[in-house]
């Protein structure tokens, strides 16, 4: 039984075509409250349907360049926590590979 309960909240505003203004997160446990924030991926496995659902939402003045690095570090971090869940450190070097080829192709590594 759970001890503790923690909760995440994300506040959207929208414009009149309903298109992401403002987005603000708040985590008490973790210190942040209602900071701001251009970008944001949530990603909920339901079990019953064996499925992914998904929440992708970015403002309208969130930079492509950004968008680029927000990506690349999404699939980054990503990789890493698909190592610490499965162990599989096969797959998780070519998840990396693959990050890296992301990165050179967006021309997001200086050389």
């Amino acid at each position: 039984m759970a001890t503790h309960t923690s909760k995440i909240e994300m506040t959207v505003e929208l414009d009149e075509n309903r298109v992401p203004e403002n987005l603000f997160w708040t985590a008490q446990d973790g210190g942040v409250a209602n900071e701001e924030a251009k970008a944001m991926m949530l990603s909920v496995w339901d079990q019953k349907k064996q499925e992914t659902l998904r929440i992708d939402l970015w403002t309208k003045d969130m930079p492509v360049d950004e968008m680029k690095l927000f990506f690349h570090q999404t699939l980054v971090t990503m990789s890493d926590t698909y190592l610490r869940a499965t162990q599989d450190e096969k797959m998780t070097a070519t998840m990396k590979d693959f990050c890296d080829y992301f990165a050179e192709k967006l021309e997001l590594v200086k050389k």
